[in-house]
């Protein structure tokens, strides 16, 4: 990834994306638009030694962000955390680095 965040500025980060939240879920809602809105997709990306393009992410109600892969006709959703970015990472992706030290 890029340029290293501090942890002041991920919880900059992290206040933007949950100025009105009260609750847990409604944190993970505000991260979750924040990447949606903010991550740079498609892009390609190594999971597990295969090449796959993430396509979106998706939030899984109550649970946590997932990103959307495909490869071919197959398709997994992996979560955020768990995917591996690409050197560069995709513009956005600090977002993820903000949604990781919230820490679901």
């Amino acid at each position: 990834m890029g340029k290293e965040l501090s942890d002041a500025e991920l919880d900059e980060l992290v206040a933007q994306a949950t100025v009105d939240a009260y609750d847990d879920q409604e944190h993970l809602d505000g991260l979750y638009l924040m990447i949606a809105d903010h991550l740079a997709v498609p892009f390609g990306t190594t999971v597990l030694g295969v090449e796959v393009t993430v396509k979106k992410v998706d939030l899984i109600a109550g649970s946590q962000i997932v990103a959307v892969c495909t490869r071919g006709r197959h398709r997994q959703a992996i979560g955020i955390l768990d995917l591996p970015l690409p050197d560069p990472a995709p513009e956005g992706s600090e977002w993820i680095e903000a949604y990781r030290h919230w820490g679901p």
